[in-house]
């Protein structure tokens, strides 16, 4: 029986994904979709599957390229970015630098909603990359959202629905140099000359319809305390401190650390201030570096487009974790615990480590089965009328970016088929079709539990990863109805302009019967308890 590129190659994704929602142990769930994934590429051949999985983690880490075996620096880099922000972050707490900043922001941000707009606009502004986003943002804005007794699924939901959505419509990102790539080369395939790739970017920014729709829906959270779903009663609990507010584990871990009572603001700001500009400088010198290797014209695009982003992020880290023990020596701490330090550092992130892991893994396998080859396919075997294509996009990207937990791999399968679709059926729809690829990829990043995007933001913002997952889901699914509403627009009218206005109308309409018709007793509690 043949599995690759069928309608069978859909259930390891989809069976580890219901899984997970139904058990919430992820990684017993992510290693069965592994396993029966490698059976069926195996053809059920049990030592051929052990095999195949063996052979599948080994290559996250060296990879035989060209006769010899060389280190798979990306993921390296990035799971040591993973442990050097723990290790941050552990030092932070130890030199009172997390305390000082909550006893600092707990005086000037008056309210939840100011705790809450101020990580908004964090997540807003810092949009280099993704992963940076979630896990610095995560750190600096925890202490204050803690303080204000919010919960960390609310934290993670604004860290995630931040993060992609600003990087995707950011040309300089490491998103948006490799979007505007890809599009790059639809446009010259297609042989479309009226505008160029970055000029088609930024054409595409609001067409890109989940995007404008999450990031205004995350505003509108904060703004107007907006809480539904599973998401209420963890705003509910936080407030009346009926339970802890997030990864019990990986708090008990951090919490248990000797902390000096010298601690000042600046004891967490230089550090992640160095973070930034380490990541941000690191990046453009690698992109120069790159550039100035292929004789190319030197130009901003350029730089970002080929910066190298996991070496970057390592040496921003290492820049962080050098100032973050400048700043952490004068206070005094003993050998054992500067030993200490570094142990509970490494183990708070290996849970996020160990999931990251068995998500590129699984990640591997679906690819292997050409999960989203199969699902790309169905759209250019249905003859569909034109109004609907930018719609049928935008849901069959979700999809695919939901199975197989990467928006990356599906911007890279689904544009030249969207810009193949477009132009063969009606090039003025190339744009509108390529924005609805990238919309519905994040859409479908958010969903998924097997996302390493959402499962970095969940670490950012010590949040249970299941606990996120449940909570941003039906965030997710109403922008995500919205947006499809909006392509329908788009598609049936071909003005960008009504397409756009009829989300944001939309959007209006459900924030403002959310706000009339529930309560904001979390708001309440919290004075009572005040």
């Amino acid at each position: 029986m043949e599995f690759v590129n069928s309608v069978f190659s859909l259930i390891p994704p989809l069976l580890a994904i219901i899984m997970v929602i139904v058990t919430r142990r992820v990684l017993l769930s992510l290693g069965i979709g592994i396993f029966l994934g490698a059976l069926m590429l195996q053809q059920f051949d049990f030592a051929g599957a052990v095999a195949k999985i063996f052979n599948t983690v080994r290559d996250i880490f060296v990879a035989m390229n060209e006769s010899a075996w060389e280190f798979n620096t990306w993921n390296l880099f990035i799971l040591l970015f993973l442990l050097i922000l723990g290790i941050m972050t552990a030092f932070i707490s130890m030199a009172g630098g997390t305390r000082a900043f909550g006893n600092w922001a707990i005086h000037r941000v008056k309210s939840r909603k100011g705790a809450k707009l101020l990580t908004v606009f964090l997540g807003l502004i810092v949009f280099i990359d993704d992963y940076f986003n979630s896990l610095a943002v995560g750190q600096v804005s925890r202490p204050l959202t803690d303080r204000h007794r919010i919960s960390r699924a609310k934290l993670a939901y604004f860290l995630d629905s931040t993060a992609a959505p600003v990087c995707v419509i950011s040309p300089i990102s490491s998103w948006g140099a490799y979007i505007i790539g890809l599009i790059g080369t639809v446009l010259a395939t297609h042989q479309v000359a009226e505008y160029s790739a970055f000029t088609g970017f930024l054409y595409m920014i609001p067409m890109n319809l989940y995007a404008v729709v999450a990031i205004l829906l995350v505003i509108a959270t904060a703004w107007f305390n907006i809480n539904f779903g599973l998401m209420r009663s963890h705003e509910d609990r936080a407030v009346g401190m009926d339970e802890g507010l997030g990864n019990e584990e990986n708090q008990d871990v951090l919490t248990n650390l000797p902390e000096s009572h010298q601690g000042k603001v600046g004891d967490l700001i230089w550090p992640i201030i160095a973070l930034l500009v380490g990541t941000v400088g690191a990046m453009v010198y690698t992109g120069y570096q790159a550039v100035a290797a292929t004789g190319i014209n030197v130009t901003i695009l350029a730089i970002f487009e080929n910066t190298a982003v996991a070496k970057s992020l390592v040496y921003g880290g290492l820049a962080g974790l050098i100032v973050t023990l400048l700043v952490f020596l004068p206070k005094g701490f003993s050998f054992k615990d500067w030993m200490l330090g570094f142990k509970s550092g490494i183990q708070s992130m290996l849970p996020a480590i160990y999931i990251l892991i068995t998500a590129w893994t699984i990640t591997t396998i679906i690819s292997q089965l050409e999960t989203g080859a199969y699902l790309a396919g169905l759209v250019q075997e249905w003859n569909i009328p034109l109004g609907l294509l930018p719609a049928l996009v935008f849901i069959l990207a979700a999809f695919m970016a939901f199975s197989t937990g990467t928006s990356w791999g599906t911007f890279g399968l689904m544009l030249p088929i969207a810009g193949q679709i477009a132009a063969n059926t009606d090039v003025s729809y190339m744009l509108p079709m390529l924005a609805a690829v990238l919309a519905g990829s994040v859409l479908g990043d958010h969903c998924s539990p097997i996302s390493d995007t959402t499962i970095l933001s969940s670490t950012g913002a010590g949040c249970d990863h299941m606990d996120h997952v449940n909570t941003q889901l039906p965030y997710a699914i109403i922008a995500g109805a919205i947006a499809t509403i909006g392509y329908l627009v788009l598609g049936f009218t071909g003005s960008i302009i009504l397409g756009c206005a009829a989300s944001i109308l939309l959007l209006v309409v459900f924030v403002w019967y959310m706000k009339k018709s529930v309560k904001p007793i979390v708001e309440g509690k919290l004075a009572k308890n005040g």
